[in-house]
């Protein structure tokens, strides 16, 4: 039986390709008649690759013996006939695991040692560098191999207390928290500090990617799950033991690294099987799962209907043996058709909603170029109907008036300079704030308060001030943006007044929806600056890598900022030059024609039909136009029947800005 959440996944794929697909008609229509300028250009290429080629993360997170591995191997691998990802008692994996797939890369398991957490360079500066990462090629035909290869993150080592301090698995002010040392002083700490797997599995292809996090020593010793892949997941699945409720580890994770804005977040309370009374009736038995399910929701402080109760090893097993029955009882589907029903769509949404905007902003501007050439067509078939009869003065005349609008029209470049010189200014200012030099410098004066003392209790008051002050500079661009907004309206009215354009501005840009992205950002990072992370925070290598993955995400919004205002100035300033050189090829063609009117007689029904052609061609673009913007809308926005089946989001979380995540997602 085919899982619902891999069914509308693949759905969702097959949708992300014809609606690729319907833009693709569209900008090859735009470029076959020459009408697609750098900025739309630019918009169709951004919104392919998102289309083609952005990632959906769902993050699996739960501490130790949680069922996470074998809710991973039930969801989505139990078409191997096998476990595929390590799934026994106590500890499995002990480094996180990212599962996704990229033709560009070699299949195979690629491990990035734990040593390199003393080094400065951040986790997705590593990605950058595959010489830091230890390969393992996995054969795909053989499943026992693959198992025993995804075996390795299983791996640990055992070091002194000195060196599991200095890699983050031993906390002195926290000794209850720290690991068993051995007879000879030595504790246990994971052999790799991540591990990615590159697998040409269908949903990994289709785009999605699987977050494995183990446990809450891996999250709060890597600042990069935290700040990095868990905030840019598009869901979390926390999940939790039937048999143990929430832990204080458990609520640790939850508190500390889950309990934020999220697209959706959903609670597995897995091992409903170990909860089977044979003292006791189904029913009985039921109703110990749903008062379990009802304290989970209270301590977390979530709906009830947020906690799904499965059993993966029961499901797993279920799928294996094709026992229909056996999976309903494990109740996995109940919570698949969750996850697909209350992501999926959203994801969709999105998507369909930047298609659809984009197209029919680009049919916008293209309806107002051609109106401004149907208006000129028609003036020029007044202008050669009027000749009919007409002497040979009369042409000379006309073809004098043509040379005098055209020089009169000419007079508009030098209003145009100004204009154009003006909108550069006022571009550069807004973009000044937002540059990579000016968010180091920003960022370098946390980075005294860090270092200025051995215990820098000040950084928390000293990083809310950063948040602050980079608030003030997305804010200021907003301020910058609205007077360029302003600033084209009047001029765009004046040059439509004075000498015959058709200029139109779009509405404002919102770029001050990117504050939501730094309070995200804020949340996530407070945690390091608390009391109970000031001695961590006091080591020189740590602070460095704080300092570089902040930069790190810092640096994604405000470049998100400043593509958006650079690409809505190019947008609006682009409609000049196409009207300007749309005019002067006007002025070009009525001389010429008046030109050959003169010499010959004949030419003057040839230039009506010419020119009637022309209008008619014109308007068959505008109805092609409109056909294929049509097609784009219908392909991506839901039909009747998806819209009435969609379920109620009052209950989720809001959505927190996808742009910075989806768009420029490292």
């Amino acid at each position: 039986m085919m899982p619902s959440f891999v069914s509308q996944l693949d759905a969702l794929g097959q949708w992300r390709s014809d609606t690729d697909a319907r833009l693709a008609a569209l900008a090859r229509f735009a470029r076959e008649h020459d009408l697609l300028d750098d900025a739309s250009s630019e918009w169709f290429e951004a919104m392919r690759h998102r289309l083609s080629g952005e990632k959906l993360m769902v993050a699996f997170v739960a501490e130790f013996s949680r069922g996470k591995s074998e809710l991973i191997n039930a969801i989505f691998f139990s078409d191997k006939g096998r476990r595929i990802m390590p799934a026994s008692a106590g500890r499995t994996t002990m480094c996180p695991v990212e599962l996704g797939y990229d033709a560009d890369e070699p299949v195979g398991l690629s491990l990035l040692p734990i040593e390199t957490r003393l080094e400065a360079p951040s986790l997705s500066e590593y990605r950058r560098v595959p010489g830091a990462w230890q390969r393992f090629d996995l054969d795909l035909s053989n499943p026992d191999q693959m198992a025993e290869v995804l075996g390795e993150v299983m791996r640990t080592r055992r070091v002194d207390t000195d060196q599991a301090m200095k890699l983050g698995f031993w906390h002195a002010e926290t000794p209850e928290d720290n690991p068993p040392q051995d007879a000879e002083g030595l504790v246990e700490v994971p052999a790799w500090r991540h591990a990615r797997i590159n697998l040409p599995h269908p949903l990994l292809k289709r785009g999605l990617v699987v977050l494995d996090t183990p446990g809450l020593n891996a999250i709060g010793t890597e600042p990069e799950l935290t700040l990095g892949l868990l905030p840019q997941a598009h869901a979390t699945v926390f999940i939790l033991g039937a048999d143990t409720g929430v832990t204080k580890s458990d609520l640790a994770i939850w508190r500390d690294h889950l309990c934020g804005p999220a697209l959706a977040r959903f609670v597995a309370l897995n091992k409903i099987d170990s909860l089977a009374d044979p003292l006791s009736t189904p029913e009985q038995v039921q109703a110990v799962i749903q008062r379990q399910c009802e304290s989970v929701a209270h301590t977390l402080e979530i709906p009830a209907s947020h906690v799904f109760p499965i059993s993966a090893r029961q499901a797993l097993a279920a799928r294996l043996q094709g026992d229909a029955d056996a999976l309903n009882g494990s109740r996995l589907e109940d919570f698949e058709q969750a996850l697909s029903e209350r992501l999926l769509p959203k994801r969709r949404e999105h998507l369909a909603q930047s298609a659809c905007d984009g197209a029919q902003r680009l049919q916008q501007q293209l309806q107002r170029r051609f109106g401004e050439m149907r208006r000129q067509y028609a003036d020029q078939l007044l202008e050669l109907r009027g000749l009919k009869g007409k002497s040979a003065g009369k042409v000379q005349l006309m073809l004098q008036r043509v040379q005098a609008e055209a020089s009169e029209f000419e007079q508009c470049t030098a209003r145009l300079q100004a204009m154009r010189s003006v909108h550069a200014r006022m571009l550069r200012h807004a973009l000044q704030d937002l540059s990579a030099d000016r968010l180091r410098l920003e960022v370098d004066q946390l980075q005294q308060v860090l270092g200025g003392s051995w215990l820098p209790l000040g950084a928390k008051k000293a990083f809310l001030e950063l948040c602050q002050r980079l608030g003030a500079l997305i804010e200021e661009a907003q301020q910058r943006s609205d007077e360029i907004h302003a600033m084209l309206s009047a001029s765009y009215a004046k040059l439509n007044a004075e000498f015959g354009f058709s200029l139109a501005v779009e509405a404002p840009l919102e770029v001050r929806k990117y504050t939501e992205d730094l309070q995200l950002i804020e949340r996530n990072y407070v945690q390091y600056l608390g009391l109970s992370q000031a001695f961590r925070l006091a080591q020189p290598g740590f602070q460095e890598q704080f300092r570089r993955m902040l930069v790190s995400r810092l640096r994604v919004v405000f470049e998100t900022v400043s593509n958006d205002i650079e690409l809505w100035n190019k947008t609006a300033s682009s409609q000049v030059d196409s009207q300007l050189r749309e005019r002067r090829r006007n002025f070009k063609r009525r001389y010429e024609s008046l030109d050959r009117i003169q010499t010959a007689s004949t030419e003057l029904d040839a230039r009506l039909q010419e020119v009637q052609a022309m209008d008619e061609r014109v308007l068959q673009l505008q109805t092609r136009l409109q056909t294929l913007v049509g097609e784009v809308i219908v392909q991506a926005q839901p039909t009747t029947a998806e819209a009435a089946a969609a379920p109620d989001e009052s209950g989720m979380p809001d959505a927190h800005t996808e742009s910075v995540g989806s768009m420029a997602s490292s």
